[in-house]
């Protein structure tokens, strides 16, 4: 099997000799695109942190001062002049459309610098955006950077091209262990070139939606950026979703393309990508095109609507003028599940999103330049948009690419890569982490970890027995560990234990620290601000930022429906939240998983974390279930470690670890031991399942088109089944 060929290959003579791509030829200017200084508001002017600017005219909201002044209040003694100073350099280094740098004079307001170059400085701003922002959760209104114009792959490639062409952009950790594939700027460009012109000549023009159902890999990131360069409105669906999911996608977003693989590898298997377009196109009267590349060296059956990526792209130049786009112009629809059985297409957009993304990558995780960045994140999701694609490479970051599996070809696969790759930032999930547990430290300490210095969680709260393994084991008690809460509806990280004052302290399994410009705001039942710490509440967000989605692809009054009418004037993460008396914030887990026993609410997050701390578990899921006296109830599903011993015994020491930790009306009331628990692809838990199982409403699972496999179902209806009827022979 071999890797696919990113550009066509070339005789012998042509070939360079470095390693990675086949580059091709050497790309051009690309347009009037030029650095441009940004327009005052979201930070301090000058360049140098010096004083924030006065609200611009013709935004609406509060004023975006409070951003800065909110970062104060969340990071302790950080200096509102630092969030100034990143924000302002990022803005200024996003290449906006038309005109010369601008370079306003140091410690100078705006205002004085006008005065002192007339008719050059404001006018060159007003080119880029006129307003910053322009807001009201009450219609669902959001738009930043308004009037402004640019090109996401200008930002993401050719500003990093014209400084440095031979950097690393990507390095594609393969399936297949030590055969990593390292791309350059300039490669990674003149590729995206080749495919935007191929989509050009296939018929997709500005504002038609093409969907990606590739893994993760280089040519994968070269289609989101090439739609990205053309206008076009990319949807990457994972590759693992089924024909039907994929094809329900296709047909609400009324894509024309489809770019594929002829076959995927994970964790040494290989995936029928391929086969499983073809039944989807069979449902889809809007695409007009297939698009196949190949990751393997096996013939698939070629039809009608397939074209041959690989060959279709060495025709094409190696250069495609990027489209103007606007700052609130579509970048991309990403697909997320939802309980009546329909997936939500969330929007984001140009400008806002970027700058978001590119802003917490550097900041959270003290990105500096030259470092290898791993999220291990599939693109599918929105952490690899945002943590693979867009945030590292807008910073002109090397990026990993990860194929493969935590445990393939054994458990020690992660930390062989980070040693071989020299991975400064490892970004991944608390399900993973809690998978790598149960085979012990060994695999971890067998490699050399010295590289790293921040350790990322991403996904779900993480346990305490999970957040203290990836601390002392992987990161030897040095390395930074931020545990991240954000959405795909947020678009980036919106609490975090960093960026903070240096040395700040951070609290295992906490995200603690609201970023730059988030607001949080808990409330209670009634619709109430809940003031103070000590407090529990609803997790509500009182102001826009920068990154959030703009609505539901077709449906903006669902979108209105499920953020903005619950509480209105707020936009409703559906999460629950804790308020430390220190203001720092803990999340406690989805508002669905918030169990009201007796009177006591309680955060399932909360007693999962009690239980994961006996030695025995590895796993834990607990939903709540209605309960004539107590109104609800717990039930704890619970995934043993492998030579755990007897589990009637686990279960009586683990109903002791939840009374001892919270309280004895914490302790559920049944606890079932499973094998697995039913996860999404991205290895969220499946809670509203669970709980569909055990109110005898197997039958109406609702959208189950995540769920990673099936079969996880009936194993634990026939786990059940047998368990209620050992109760009822009890009785």
């Amino acid at each position: 099997m071999h890797a696919p060929a990113l550009l066509p290959p070339r005789t012998p003579s042509q070939r360079p000799e470095k390693k990675g791509w086949d580059p091709g030829r050497s790309g051009r200017e690309a347009g009037p695109y030029r650095t441009r200084a940004p327009r005052s508001g979201w930070w301090p002017e000058g360049g140098d942190g010096a004083g924030l600017a006065e609200t611009p005219k013709g935004a609406s909201g509060s004023p975006p001062q409070i951003l800065a002044q909110e970062c104060l209040q969340a990071s302790g003694k950080m200096a509102a002049r630092g969030l100034g100073r990143s924000l302002g350099r990022l803005l200024g280094s996003l290449s906006w459309r038309s005109g010369q740098p601008v370079r306003p004079l140091r410690g100078v307001s705006a205002p004085a610098a006008a005065a002192a170059q007339p008719g050059s400085y404001q006018a060159q701003i007003a080119q880029a955006y006129h307003t910053v922002w322009d807001c009201d959760f009450s219609s669902g209104k959001i738009g930043w950077f308004l009037g402004g114009q640019l090109n996401v792959s200008v930002n993401c490639l050719d500003q990093h091209v014209r400084k440095s062409p031979e950097s690393v952009a990507l390095i594609w950790e393969r399936d297949e262990p030590g055969t990593e594939v390292r791309i350059t700027y300039r490669e990674l460009l003149e590729t995206t070139c080749r495919l935007a012109n191929t989509l050009k000549r296939h018929g997709i023009r500005r504002g038609d939606r093409v969907a990606i159902y590739m893994p993760v890999s280089p040519l994968a990131v070269a289609a989101m950026l090439a739609c990205a360069r053309v206008g076009a409105v990319h949807t990457v669906v994972f590759a693992g979703f089924s024909a039907e999911s994929l094809a329900g996608r296709i047909n609400d977003a009324k894509c024309k393309v489809v770019i594929t693989f002829n076959q995927g590898l994970r964790g040494g298997r290989v995936v029928e990508l391929k086969k499983i377009v073809d039944e989807a196109v069979k449902h889809c009267p809007t695409i007009q095109h297939v698009l196949v590349a190949h990751r393997t060296d096996n013939k698939v059956h070629m039809g009608r609507l397939d074209i041959p990526l690989e060959q279709e792209m060495a025709k094409e130049d190696t250069v495609c003028a990027p489209e103007s786009m606007s700052s609130e112009d579509m970048l991309f629809l990403l697909y997320t599940s939802g309980s009546t059985g329909t997936p939500k297409g969330l929007v984001h957009t140009q400008a806002g999103y970027l700058l978001y993304a590119a802003v917490t990558h550097r900041l959270v995780f003290d990105y500096r330049p030259g470092d290898v960045f791993g999220c291990v994140a599939d693109i599918g999701w929105i952490t690899g948009h945002s943590y693979v694609v867009y945030g590292p490479l807008c910073n002109g970051a090397t990026t990993v690419l990860f194929e493969s599996t935590p445990v393939y070809p054994d458990a020690g696969r992660y930390w062989e890569t980070v040693q071989r790759l020299k991975i400064n930032q490892f970004y991944g999930a608390p399900t993973a982490v809690r998978l790598l547990l149960k085979y012990g430290d060994s695999w971890v300490k067998k490699y050399d970890r010295s590289s790293l210095r921040t350790l990322g969680s991403v996904g779900e709260p993480i346990n305490y027995e999970a957040w203290e393994w990836l601390h002392k084991v992987v990161g030897d008690c040095r390395c930074t560990l931020v545990d991240t809460w954000w959405q795909t509806e947020t678009g980036g990280i919106c609490i975090a234990p960093r960026p903070s004052e240096e040395g700040a302290e951070i609290l295992p399994g906490m995200a603690m620290r609201p970023f730059y410009g988030i607001v949080p705001i808990l409330m209670d039942e009634k619709g109430n601000v809940v003031e103070g710490g000590d407090v529990s509440g609803a997790l509500c967000l009182s102001q826009a930022w920068p990154g959030m989605a703009r609505t539901i692809y077709g449906d903006h009054q669902r979108f209105m429906e499920a953020y903005f009418k619950p509480y209105p004037g707020y936009y409703f993460t559906g999460d629950g939240a804790y308020r430390t008396e220190g203001g720092y914030y803990q999340i406690t887990g989805r508002m669905d998983d918030v169990i009201n026993i007796s009177g006591h609410r309680l955060g399932t997050a909360e007693i999962e974390d009690s239980m994961a701390s006996h030695p025995a578990v590895a796993e834990t899921a607990v939903i709540g279930y209605p309960h004539d006296i107590k109104g609800e109830a717990a039930f704890a599903f619970i995934v043993l470690k492998d030579n755990a011993g007897d589990p009637d015994l686990v279960v009586k020491e683990v109903r002791s670890a939840v009374a001892n930790k919270i309280a004895k009306y914490a302790v559920p009331d049944q606890i079932l031991v499973v094998k697995r628990l039913p996860k999404t692809r991205s290895g969220k838990v499946m809670r509203r399942l669970l709980r569909k199982i055990i109110t005898g409403r197997a039958q109406d699972l609702g959208d189950t088109t995540t769920l990673e496999d099936p079969h996880v179902i009936m194993e634990i209806l026939k786990v059940y089944q047998k368990y209620k009827d050992k109760q009822t022979a009890a009785q």
